[in-house]
């Protein structure tokens, strides 16, 4: 019987998630996930979240349950996806520390993500050690499990290749083919970055221009009509732009009637559609997408115990298969002592 190929991906509790994140992996890794071609391993990154946040465990602790119903809310199946814990799985502190001495910090610093992350934190001279060799820990988590697919958004390209790097310099310098080197699964082009509410570059907890996957109808509706479409389009009758309009680049990535949109976009340029009109569809749009997962997400909120069960028989499945890579990780260097 031929071994299914290995997904692993998974995000950082910081907060709840939003439809940037079912676009940028959430819905990729149903569907990846319903193939029943891959064997998914699915993390709740809490101790990268701690790289920044190592001062309020707290936040890390509610937002890890937060994230564990938007998982299972959007259809991620424990039945068929192992949800775990990073924290629960101590061989990969161990791999972590194996794969640092692989890598320069100058390396770790020309990360583009990395860099960026940095900037947008305002860490300045303070960058915490354990923020600045995430991608290490990352290269950990996938490589434990021998992942050769990896769900993420376009812009964790470079940190994919940063553990193809790892990978390559352990086994060239073990001479060994243990580690695997694994690719990125990516959302359709132009879709792996969904704009904020505000226009801004990207939907981000911290800049609040966020639609949840566990908002209510109201509030949805209330952000949507909030949304920055063209400033120079003051009345009906006016052309406006449907380029850099917010409204019309989620239109593009969430409506289903690619011709209704077409038709919206046309008559918009051509002038005699106001804001309002499009506002609405959209509201209508994402609201036939999110009630049933906000609906999902409530019935696993009122049974905490459950939700948490999945967390633990998840882990402890996610540790056997890590602690083996490990095993086989320290045979290669030589430093099983006693076996």
């Amino acid at each position: 019987m031929t071994k299914k190929p290995i997904i692993l991906t998974g995000d950082r509790p910081t907060g709840k998630l939003h439809i940037g994140h079912f676009v940028g992996s959430l819905r990729n890794r149903v569907e990846l996930q319903n193939t029943g071609d891959y064997e998914p391993f699915i993390m709740i990154a809490d101790m990268q979240a701690l790289t920044d946040n190592a001062r309020d465990p707290e936040k890390i602790r509610n937002s890890l349950f937060q994230v564990a119903l938007d998982y299972l809310a959007v259809g991620i199946d424990p039945t068929k996806s192992t949800i775990f814990v990073q924290s629960q799985i101590p061989a990969l502190n161990e791999l972590t520390m194996i794969y640092m001495n692989l890598v320069s910090v100058a390396r770790l610093e020309r990360n583009p993500t990395v860099k960026h992350e940095i900037q947008q934190k305002s860490f300045k001279e303070s960058v915490p050690a354990g923020f600045l060799t995430y991608p290490v820990s990352q290269a950990a988590d996938i490589t434990a499990f021998k992942a050769t697919v990896v769900p993420v958004g376009d812009d964790q390209e470079p940190m994919l290749e940063q553990t193809r790097e790892i990978v390559r310099s352990f086994n060239s310098a073990y001479h060994t083919d243990i580690l695997v080197e694994p690719k990125g699964y990516f959302p359709p082009k132009g879709e792996g970055r969904i704009p904020g509410l505000d226009g801004n570059a990207k939907m981000s907890k911290s800049l609040n221009n966020c639609i949840y996957l566990s908002d209510d109808a109201e509030t949805i509706k209330k952000k949507v009509m909030s949304m920055y479409t063209d400033p120079n389009h003051i009345h009906v009758e006016d052309p406006g732009q449907v380029e850099g309009n917010t409204v019309f680049t989620y239109l593009d990535i969430f409506a289903d009637d690619k011709a209704k949109v077409q038709e919206l976009k046309d008559q918009y340029t051509r002038g005699g559609l106001g804001d309002v009109k499009i506002k609405l569809y959209l509201n209508e749009v994402l609201q036939n997408i999110l009630t049933p997962i906000r609906e999902r997400r409530e019935k696993f909120e009122q049974d905490p115990a459950k939700v948490y069960q999945i967390l633990k028989e998840g882990s402890k499945k996610a540790n056997q298969v890590a602690e083996k890579t490990l095993q086989e990780v320290r045979d290669a260097m030589g430093i099983n002592y006693f076996n």
